[in-house]
């Protein structure tokens, strides 16, 4: 057990968070989530669980955190794919867009839970700092759509959370998970892995050219 002493500034602080985020992260990309406890965690760092008390009470709200970072993340490196001043044909924009997805993999597994289980176990005053972060970067996301590719705010809006809520899903089904592989071959059902980007690519391809194609898409000045 290494020497622990608690952060005293606001500074040290952050930086114990940082440690206690790493840890938590790479367990995440190693052990089944239900088997993370604050006891894991903790021994991931050499603390005891009254050290990691001092600064967190679930290990929800260490990945809640995580979250955001990484949803911060996916949403610089979104925004910063379709410059002002390069212009986008649907299909570009949708393979500008499966390429951030594919690159953030790791913000995808997380929004897998992080509705019915994340979200349940923290404070609404932790919560509502996230959704409040959330929400700031979907909205200039979507109006980024609305001017850049001539789709209503209400279009944008059911583009942009298909597009979240189907890589989340289809990104959780892509990761490898050896128990679901041996079950797959007990049962006899042959396994067929797919290609994450691509399917991102043509599912986002289909939502825009949909949108762009109905009633308020009829006067976009965009053509196939």
């Amino acid at each position: 057990m290494t020497d622990f002493v608690r952060a005293r500034s606001e500074e040290q602080k952050q930086a114990r968070m940082a440690e206690i985020k790493a840890a938590a992260d790479e367990l995440f990309c190693s052990v089944p989530y239900q088997e993370i406890t604050l006891s894991t965690i903790a021994g991931k760092l050499s603390w005891t669980r009254a050290n990691l008390y001092k600064y967190v009470t679930t290990k929800e709200e260490i990945y809640l955190e995580i979250c955001s970072d990484k949803m911060q993340s996916y949403f610089d490196d979104l925004l910063a794919s379709f410059p002002n001043e390069k212009p986008f044909t649907p299909d570009q924009w949708a393979a500008a867009w499966s390429d951030v997805l594919n690159a953030h993999r790791d913000y995808l597994r997380y929004s897998d839970i992080l509705c019915t289980i994340i979200e349940v176990h923290v404070t609404a005053c932790r919560l509502a700092s996230f959704k409040t972060s959330y929400h700031a970067h979907r909205d200039a996301f979507v109006r980024l759509m609305e001017v850049r590719l001539g789709l209503s705010s209400h279009d944008a809006s059911e583009v942009f959370l298909s597009v979240l809520y189907h890589a989340a899903g289809l990104c959780g089904s892509c990761h490898s998970n050896p128990v679901m592989l041996e079950a797959m071959k007990i049962a006899g059902i042959p396994y067929k892995k797919r290609d994450f980007r691509l399917n991102m690519y043509e599912f986002i391809r289909m939502n825009l050219w949909y949108y762009l194609s109905g009633p308020a898409g009829e006067n976009s000045c965009i053509t196939p």
